[in-house]
């Protein structure tokens, strides 16, 4: 079952780009909603998991609740992760500067990467790695030389934040031969629950709930749907590399909505991002191909020679006149 996820790195690849882009919708709708964040959050958690348990019902079937006890406390502890990364980013942003949290947050893919290594053995290609570490200067391109010039509070914080997205993504390869959408679906309760006692009461109403619904299910529900089950298919590191486009789209989606410019160091920082995770990807495609590719050896042979050879290590050790004559 592991080899099968691991036979499909395109489509981690795909669903967990789709999933950066829609986070990376978050600093829109923050413009379109005129609440208070703990209230926002509230109803972006509520209606993100009322949409991933309608995925959940809609993938699973009469397996629906085997799917959720088999999570077990792996997926209980990857939703808590998830649930604590959001309050580390809400108290974050409170205590330090936006740009501090977003740089801090850049080093995700070197924490998930390590902690994949250290926990699982998951090892990374030399390319990806430095892919990583191009992307990491692009967002510090982006966000200049005042990224780091808020207080210590925000950003332990912050690096608690990663932490607990690296954590929980490396669970997920943990158990990636099970569903994690019901802890996934868990953690967006969780968000809600941890916000409720400091949320308004007040119910909102006509565009503002639209809004909110649409936060909820699109940027919260649809993305955090995507990278878990994207998470199964590819590497830790290369999971939260592909992560970081929600950095680089979401300035972009601001300029188009609300004529916001971004400077020219966003421009660039971002297309070295945007430059590292599409090499990164395309990459692996290269190394596959290669891996795939007959060796110059059994290249003039049949494809049922080569079947014979492969499933008989006798006779690729010469046991047969046949064989050493080859």
């Amino acid at each position: 079952m592991q080899d099968e996820w691991q036979a499909h790195p395109w489509l981690g690849t795909v669903l967990t780009a789709s999933a950066a882009v829609a986070y990376s919708t978050a600093g829109y709708f923050t413009r379109l909603i005129e609440l208070d964040i703990p209230t926002v959050l509230f109803w972006r958690g509520l209606y993100a998991g009322l949409f991933i348990s309608v995925c959940i019902v809609l993938l699973h079937g009469k397996e629906t609740v085997a799917s959720v006890r088999n999570i077990g406390l792996p997926g209980l502890l990857a939703a808590i992760l998830s649930a604590a990364a959001t309050v580390c980013y809400l108290n974050a942003l409170r205590l330090t500067t936006v740009a501090e949290v977003m740089a801090i947050n850049a080093t995700a893919p070197f924490i998930s990467g390590a902690l994949a290594w250290l926990m699982i053995g998951e090892k990374e290609r030399w390319q990806v790695v430095l892919a990583s570490v191009f992307a990491l200067a692009g967002i510090v391109i982006m966000l200049g030389p005042d990224a780091l010039a808020g207080q210590l509070g925000g950003a332990l914080l912050a690096f608690m934040m990663a932490f607990s997205l690296a954590s929980m993504i490396v669970i997920m390869r943990v158990k990636k031969s099970v569903s994690m959408l019901p802890a996934s679906c868990l953690s967006a309760f969780l968000s809600s629950i941890v916000v409720w006692p400091i949320a308004s009461d007040a119910i909102p109403t006509g565009t503002t709930m639209f809004y909110l619904v649409l936060f909820g299910v699109f940027q919260f529900g649809l993305g955090l749907t995507l990278l878990t089950l994207g998470t199964r298919h590819i590497t830790a590191l290369r999971s939260s590399l592909l992560h970081r486009l929600q950095t680089v789209l979401g300035p972009l989606w601001v300029w188009l909505a609300f004529a916001e410019v971004p400077p020219a160091t966003t421009i660039v920082g971002g297309s070295i991002v945007l430059a590292a995770t599409v090499a990164a990807s395309l990459f692996r495609d290269v190394a596959q191909l290669a891996i795939r590719s007959p060796s110059r050896k059994t290249k003039g042979l049949s494809h049922e020679r080569r079947v014979d050879l492969r499933g008989h290590p006798n006779r690729r050790a010469g046991h047969t006149s046949e064989d050493r004559d080859w």
